[in-house]
């Protein structure tokens, strides 16, 4: 479903990414690990083309992207559904209104057929009778939902999450973590997650890339990661630990 070949990503002289090959099947989930600042994020934008490479090719769905127009580009955003690190909710609306913007404005339903929707995409994250509250009376983890909701919506193929569970405490992480799981399986979507967290890439993870100062230092399924030598895993695998001992 998404293959890079020795993507290369600079800002002037800076290089960000160095020359990543990793590919994606679909239905996988692929849990994108690094420290700050290590390229993570700038790998997801270049999926949507919000960002393109200096060099190298991405493919989506077998067809290259790396030269598409931003018109061409379009067809490939409508695939992909990306959740920040913030839910980014409109607060003038209503959840309701939130969730049929994105239906509204890539579709031509009628008002019943976008309700039914809504209603069950806010099934699916665990949300029902919620339409008609606005952002503000919702907690945040309650937001967060709305917004995994609200990208569902639109039935993306791919499921991009850039640090999704950011700001949230251990109960609210965990549900996030076992949405993007249920989610995946249940839409035969294919997700890459931006992540800190060993824990949960443990957890619901196919895959587990990661990254180091813009290259890869490990790359292959949960076993295979409790089973590296590589410095930065075993950093992240010792805190994972911790994070076990402490829930």
């Amino acid at each position: 479903m998404i293959r890079f070949e020795n993507v290369v990503k600079k800002f002037g002289e800076r290089t960000v990414l160095n020359g990543i090959t990793f590919s994606v099947d679909a239905g996988e989930i692929l849990f994108i690990l690094g420290t700050s600042g290590t390229g993570k994020s700038v790998l997801l934008k270049n999926i949507v083309g919000l960002l393109r490479p200096t060099s190298g090719r991405i493919f989506i769905d077998d067809e290259e992207v790396t030269h598409l127009s931003e018109e061409e580009y379009l067809s490939i955003r409508k695939k992909c559904g990306m959740v920040f690190q913030h839910p980014a909710l409109f607060d003038s609306l209503t959840v309701f209104e939130n969730i049929a913007f994105g239906l509204r404005r890539h579709y031509q339903l009628d008002e019943e057929e976008i309700r039914r929707r809504v209603a069950r995409v806010l099934g699916l994250v665990n949300l029902p009778d919620v339409e008609e509250r606005f952002p503000a009376k919702l907690s945040y983890g309650m937001q967060k939902r709305v917004s995994l909701a609200r990208t569902v919506a639109i039935d993306p193929q791919i499921l991009l999450f850039d640090e999704p569970t950011t700001g949230l405490d251990p109960v609210t992480t965990n549900t996030i973590n076992n949405l993007i799981r249920d989610l995946s399986r249940t839409l035969h979507t294919t997700s890459l997650v931006v992540s800190h967290d060993m824990h949960c890439a443990l957890a619901i993870a196919d895959k587990i890339l990661v990254l180091d100062k813009g290259s890869i230092v490990a790359y292959g399924t949960a076993d295979e990661m409790k089973r590296s030598t590589q410095p930065l895993v075993k950093d992240f695998l010792q805190e994972a630990l911790e994070l076990a001992k402490t829930h």
